[in-house]
């Protein structure tokens, strides 16, 4: 019986030996470029929320090492050098790997991104030399995320963004074996350094020198949709906001006409964790059925967190008194059905940036391209914004500065006429003023830790809600008393 080949015998042998190798390369490049290990377990639910993986690792992911030495090449380009990612205000533990927000997560190898916890994590201190109390699920005042944004583009710009340099410094940090040492040096370096530089055009508005800072504790959010989401080229509008809490999130109820967001532009909490989290991919998810596990969770969680215990002693007697004012001065919106609707912009008076970088285009278009992901929810609210949606008061103490661009330092001079509110403040200190029912705004430290936050300029308008200035002092102290049992 004739053989199929008459090839030579060495010729056989070798293309064995080259089919061999050819599975063990196509082996080891799987494994360690793209071989995902899986979400790290976390039994603590708020655990999981401050560090767990939502799946963005992927696409929008930045490899460790890399995210480790930035701050040690270019802490010239950090906004306090000297303090790594300390300086952008993010919130973290002792003895933690990474800061509260951002997780690790291997696929090939250890990648780093941003999740929910990173806006969505509050801290407080009493006083200035104590260990700040974390608060889950509530806003993150002292982020500075468009600093962060931009440091992250400023490095990939640099000239020193390059494999020397940077694996000299990676190789100070980390025993890499030599697979990795040359996957980092002529691969996860140069396509990193790319990704990162063509962020620019998204980022470009924030940029613009006729826009404020956001400064901390604010991202300008629709905008961001707008450009990541949709892409849509970059306009002249301007919204910048307060960081939200998130907790108790099964108080809004669509069927009841409660709206999401500062402006009303989201129905549901389904809706607003799918946007926000394909926000932060920054593309459709590689897994979605792992994608849309850790969606559900995030959602049942969320709606089922509570609001915080205000922590510091409350006088009795004149919160009971508080309640009476609240009951005939502020319930009419913040405790009735008008609560979790839109207010009209002409009945409460604030500031309209916010409104204005988002409209019923923009809604239709963001839902077709999450549809078209095979993603289905209610989606974005496609038509016009004309106003702000009556918050829900849970935790209220804790939500300081107030309004929905963060423009008035605290609940005390929220009960000032506008034309008496402060000017000026700094933003980001996290030591609790419990007199004035908000954080320390004022003063050295304050400066410090902060960044200036100027309510004459665009999009930080102070102005409007002036429910209750007018109240005699007692009847604002009552109500004050009151607003920290909620």
């Amino acid at each position: 019986m004739k053989t199929l080949c008459n090839c030579p015998r060495w010729l056989k042998t070798t293309g064995i030996v080259v089919l061999v190798l050819a599975v063990i390369l196509g082996f080891v490049g799987w494994d360690r470029f793209m071989r995902d290990h899986g979400a790290t377990p976390f039994s603590n639910p708020d655990e999981r929320f401050k560090y767990g993986s939502i799946g963005a690792e992927n696409d929008a992911g930045i490899p460790y090492w890399i995210f480790y030495v930035l701050p040690r090449v270019f802490p010239d380009k950090l906004p306090k050098p000297g303090i790594g990612y300390a300086s952008f205000g993010v919130v973290w533990e002792e003895g933690q790997e990474l800061p509260v927000g951002f997780s690790k997560r291997r696929i090939g190898f250890d990648r780093v991104a941003n999740t929910c916890a990173a806006c969505h994590v509050s801290s407080y201190r009493t006083q200035h030399d104590e260990t700040p109390t974390l608060v889950v699920t509530g806003p993150n005042h002292t982020l500075d995320l468009e600093a962060f944004f931009r440091f992250l583009v400023d490095c990939a710009k640099d000239p020193r963004f390059n494999a020397d340099t940077l694996m000299a410094e990676i190789n100070l940090a980390a025993n890499l074996d030599l697979i990795d040492r040359l996957a980092y040096r002529y691969l996860i370096i140069p396509i990193t350094k790319k990704r990162l530089t063509e962020r620019e055009g998204q980022f470009e508005w924030i940029y613009r020198h006729d826009f404020p800072e956001w400064g901390r504790g604010r991202d300008d959010a629709m905008n961001l949709t707008k450009y990541f989401m949709i892409r849509w080229p970059m306009d002249d509008s301007f919204g910048p906001t307060d960081m939200p809490s998130v907790w108790n999130l099964k108080k809004y109820q669509p069927e009841k006409g409660h709206r999401m967001n500062f402006a009303g532009d989201s129905h549901d909490p389904y809706s607003v964790v799918i946007d926000s989290a394909l926000g932060l991919m920054g593309a459709e998810p590689k897994d979605k059925a792992d994608f849309l596990g850790q969606v559900d969770w995030l959602v049942d969680y969320l709606k089922n967190k509570p609001a915080p215990k205000y922590p510091f002693p409350i006088d009795a007697p004149r919160a009971a008194q508080g309640k009476a004012v609240f009951d005939a001065h502020c319930a009419t919106c913040h405790a009735s059905a008008r609560t979790g609707t839109v207010i009209p912009l002409n009945e409460i008076g604030t500031d309209r940036g916010r409104i204005d970088t988002w409209g019923k285009q923009a809604a239709i278009e963001a839902n077709r391209v999450v549809s078209d992901m095979g993603i289905q929810r209610k989606g974005l609210v496609e038509a016009p914004l004309t106003g702000y949606v009556a918050q829900f008061l849970d935790g209220i103490w804790l939500r300081a500065p107030y309004l929905h661009n963060g423009s008035v330092p605290s609940l005390a001079d929220l009960l000032t006429p506008p034309a008496q509110r402060p000017q000026v403040f700094w933003r980001g200190y996290d030591v609790y003023d419990p007199v004035r029912v908000g954080f320390v705004v004022q003063g050295v430290a304050a400066e410090r830790a902060g960044t200036l936050l100027d309510t004459r300029l665009r999009g930080n308008g102070n102005s409007g809600h002036a429910f209750g200035t007018a109240l005699p002092a007692a009847d604002k102290a009552a109500l004050l008393e009151y607003l920290k049992t909620l």
